[in-house]
């Protein structure tokens, strides 16, 4: 295998994501540091847009694809790039290709790289809410304030972690070797530190791939309910708005109306009015990163608790209680329902999340105090929270 600072003995034209971090090294090939800090640096690349490598061959060249890309790729084996074929991960002039397939001038070969390792993933006794397992995957109901993955600046306390422990000491089972290899461990779909809820996660090389598919072409079904400031006019609506990184805060997206904007749809459906709040179930149609919560902030209605976007931090006094120091002080959403075929039996499955108990308790307290009416919006799936 070549080192990772060698040039492969071809003249393709390979092209990458670019802009403050480059992904193709002198030489032509991916580089591995790149790609961590691309998927490390602000969740840039979303459910929707894993990261992907074009290279367009100049001359023929007598070499299988799989081959080929082993040059190109230099931080993985034969055997994994095989893999990325097998699973429909890389396209030759927009076909899948078998890895024996002979390259030739003109031909144009897409890989989807999905991020590295950050680093050996250590087993810590982190509480998990388990909804589902087998042998292929597990469902959780992620609680809020927990990052989902390691990344340089966060080694231990993450869902993967607590995972890790989870598989050693209770279950058995272990996460995909997909993420030992070529990605983080299991991971095909994140959910922001704040955000609780159902989540999935691989446990098996093919449930990896075939999972992540389904995300990256739509084909899987996202609820939210979220609280939001305000009383939310009309009563339910597409959120049609394309979105890209704040023009000036690292940290932030917006709505972009230039280039940089990726087409992004949200529908929401009020399910409860209080005097000044509302509890909105939404549907992701696409998976931007913090798609939500700048839709909502966007019209008017931020998040409660989501001070990047506009929302407040609030008191069990804010809505009707008696405490007044903060309880609520992140952003008041939770991914409720997850919908996806079965990897391996292709079986639809549907799972359910109750609301973290913060939420729960201030949706308690608004009922009870502020009240104004429920609605029975058309599309709704997800239940109102319990009592």
């Amino acid at each position: 295998m070549p080192s990772p600072t060698s040039a492969p003995d071809d003249d393709s034209i390979v092209s990458g994501p670019g802009g403050a971090i480059q992904l193709i090294a002198p030489g032509g090939q991916v580089d591995r540091e790149a790609l961590f800090a691309l998927y490390d640096s602000s969740g840039e690349f979303d459910d929707d847009h894993p990261v992907s490598v074009t290279f367009e061959l100049t001359r023929d060249l007598e070499k299988r694809l799989d081959r080929y890309l082993v040059d190109r790729v230099p931080f993985l084996s034969r055997t994994q790039l095989q893999r990325l074929i097998d699973e429909e991960a890389v396209t030759v002039n927009g076909r899948i290709p078998k890895a024996s397939t002979k390259l030739r001038k003109g031909d144009r070969v897409v890989a989807t790289l999905p991020p590295p390792p950050s680093s050996e993933i250590p087993p810590e006794d982190i509480p998990v809410e388990v909804l589902y397992e087998d042998d292929e995957l597990i469902v959780v109901n992620k609680q809020p304030g927990l990052i989902v993955h390691p990344a340089r600046s966060h080694k231990t306390g993450t869902l993967i972690n607590a995972l890790a422990w989870h598989f050693r000491h209770r279950s058995g089972g272990q996460l995909s070797s997909v993420g030992k290899d070529i990605a983080r461990p299991g991971v095909v779909h994140r959910l922001d530190k704040l955000t609780s809820g159902v989540m999935v996660v691989a446990k098996s090389d093919t449930a990896h791939w075939r999972l992540a598919k389904q995300f990256e072409h739509r084909q899987t079904g996202k609820r939210y309910l979220a609280l939001v400031h305000g009383r939310m006019e009309p009563e339910a609506d597409l959120i049609d708005l394309p979105l890209g990184k704040h023009p000036t805060i690292k940290e932030k997206y917006a709505v972009r109306h230039d280039e940089t904007g990726k087409p992004s749809r949200t529908v929401y459906r009020v399910i409860e009015e209080y005097e000044n709040a509302s509890l909105v179930e939404l549907e992701l149609l696409t998976g931007r990163t913090h798609q939500i919560r700048v839709h909502l902030s966007h019209l008017g209605y931020p998040i409660v608790g989501d001070d990047l976007y506009g929302g407040k931090h609030s008191s069990e006094a804010d809505f009707g209680g008696m405490a007044t120091e903060p309880f609520l002080c992140r952003q008041a959403l939770h991914a409720t329902m997850l919908a996806f075929r079965h990897p391996i039996t292709n079986e639809p499955m549907q799972f359910m999340a109750p609301l973290a108990a913060d939420l729960h308790r201030a949706v308690r307290l608004l009922r009870a105090h502020r009240f104004v009416r429920a609605l029975s919006a058309p599309g709704t799936v997800v239940p109102r929270p319990a009592e």
